[in-house]
Order: C-alpha cells, then structure tokens, then sequence
C-alpha cells in the first residue's frame, strides 16, 4: 500500500513558499500487534468506561479532569478544549537556522519525510535542500499536526528533506539529578586506557541493517510455526484537504533576493506596502505559468528568534 501524507500545506523560506507533503520515516507496520482474546469463547476483549458503584457511563457523559492536588480536578468540557484547538495551518515557516549537530540528541522526537507535491515545487524545494546542505544548517520551524502545535527541525536527507519533530524545553527532564550519585572521582588511568583501546577496535562505520531485532524474528517465527500448523486453534471475530496548487510558488531568485535584502542588519522591518503584495501576487500568476527558477542564493542570513 502506498504511503500517504499525514500533512500537506507550504514550506516556507521567507518571501518563498512550495508546497510541499510529509510523510511519516517509520513504519508501525514493522512490529508485531496482539490482540486480547477471551480464550473460552474466542472472541476479542473490549474495554468499558466505568465508574467505581455505578457500572458503565455513556461517552457523552464524561468530561476530562485536570489533577491540580491530590484526588482533586478542576473539570474541562470536551467543546472547551475543542475551542482552543489549533487548526491545522497550512504553512511551516522555517524562521531561524543552527549548525548541524548543535541540537542534543535528546530534543529528537519522530522523524518526517518532506517531498515536493508536485513538478513546478521541485526547483525550489532543491534550492532549500541544496542551500541546506552546503551551508551545513539545519533550519527549524512550526507545525501543527492534529489539532497540536509541534518544533520541528529540517535538514538534507539524501535527495530529499527530512523533518524531525523536537521535544519543547519544558518537556525535557534535567539530567543532574540523575547522575549526582555518580560523582566526579578520576577512572583509574589504566583502565581507562584499556576501554579507549576497545572502542577504537570496535569503532565501525554505521551500517542500521547490520542489527537485527532478534525477539521480534523470534515472534514472528514462532507465529508461521503456529500458522502452518493445522491443530493451531484459531478463532473468527464479526468486528470489522485538497493538495495545495503548485501556482503560489513565486519567482526564486527574485523571492531570495528580496528576502536577503529584508535580512540585512540595520534594515527596518514592517507591514510591507499595498504595492508590494501587489508585486508579490504578480510574480506568483507569473510562476503558475512559467515554473518556478532554480537558483542558489549565498548570503549572510540574519537569526530570528523562533
């Protein structure tokens, strides 16, 4: 079955906007599922909502609760939350760029791949990749994905762009208070010249297909066995937005430029006059027809703050 995107909307790099789709890198079809059976009678587990002396409650009946002390909620409506939902913008902004390697790997959540959606957003998304790459930058952004706002990092990926969710400040754990008992005492010398030896010996280039998940082919061998064998029980169960237009992609080179002269130290920043967005939507009917220009732009790129 073909991959389908989870996201779809616009990359945007300043004045420079492509429409672009994101796919999920990993596959949850790679692991092994189980589902509960009532071994008696062969059919599958279902879980009630309950409440303790009163048995099931209807779903309209019920409303989230926030713990602020113990065995104490403040309650939330579920339209109340609906309110303050996010809607899922169409535009991931990249607003600011790092060095590769200056996010700890710790911030890494789940891993995206970001493709051109059509023929005329291939130039530029090549420019942004490109760009990417030989500047060794990693640009980070904002998406929103299911109602939730999420940090995002994009850098180069092979041919591609690859999107990395991160973890927000506030969600990371300090890590000092785990390892104060691991005080700062000196390795004895000679041992730790022994344990250097053995990570040079053993110290290879990354190679992900040289590992296996061994329990994971256990399982699986363990389920053709049961499979191909006839006396195996076995049991029947009874339960059974548009794509973005490639014609907002403006002129490339006119787009990047404009946006490294806005980026200049010392510029003033401000609402763009009437007659510039007038110029930008002209230079976007033009694009439609014309395709968008590949080119590479080098310059000094002023940091915002995301």
């Amino acid at each position: 079955m073909a991959a389908r995107p989870i996201w779809k909307g616009q990359l945007r790099l300043s004045l420079v906007s492509i429409p672009v789709e994101v796919y999920s890198a990993t596959k949850s079809s790679a692991k092994i599922r189980f589902r509960q059976i009532h071994e008696p009678s062969g059919k599958p587990i279902r879980y009630e909502k309950t409440v303790p002396g009163m048995g099931p409650v209807d779903r309209d009946e019920i409303v989230k609760g926030f713990e602020y002390d113990d065995d104490s909620y403040i309650l939330l409506d579920p339209d109340e939350i609906d309110a303050i939902k996010l809607e899922t913008k169409k535009t991931m902004e990249i607003v600011q760029f790092v060095e590769q390697g200056e996010i700890p790997p710790i911030y890494f959540n789940k891993p995206y791949y970001i493709t051109p959606a059509d023929e005329l957003a291939e130039d530029a998304y090549r420019v942004v990749r490109d760009a990417l790459r030989d500047s060794s930058k990693t640009g980070l952004c904002q998406i929103t994905m299911r109602g939730k706002e999420y940090l995002a990092a994009i850098r180069p990926c092979g041919d591609g762009l690859l999107m990395e969710t991160l973890h927000y400040e506030e969600e990371i754990r300090e890590a000092e208070p785990m390892f104060s008992s691991v005080g700062d005492a000196e390795p004895d010398a000679e041992l730790l010249d022994v344990a250097t030896s053995l990570i040079d010996r053993k110290t290879a280039p990354f190679d992900a297909s040289a590992f296996t998940n061994s329990y994971e082919e256990a399982l699986r061998a363990l389920i053709d066995r049961k499979l191909k064998n006839k006396s195996t029980r076995r049991v029947e169960s009874e339960d059974a937005e548009p794509r973005p237009r490639g014609d907002n992609v403006v002129d490339l080179m006119s787009a990047l430029k404009e946006s490294l002269d806005e980026a200049e130290p010392g510029k003033k920043r401000g609402r763009r006059s009437s007659g510039s967005s007038s110029k930008a939507s002209s230079r976007s009917k033009s694009s439609s027809k014309g395709g968008a220009k590949s080119s590479r732009s080098s310059g000094s790129q002023k940091k915002k703050s995301a």
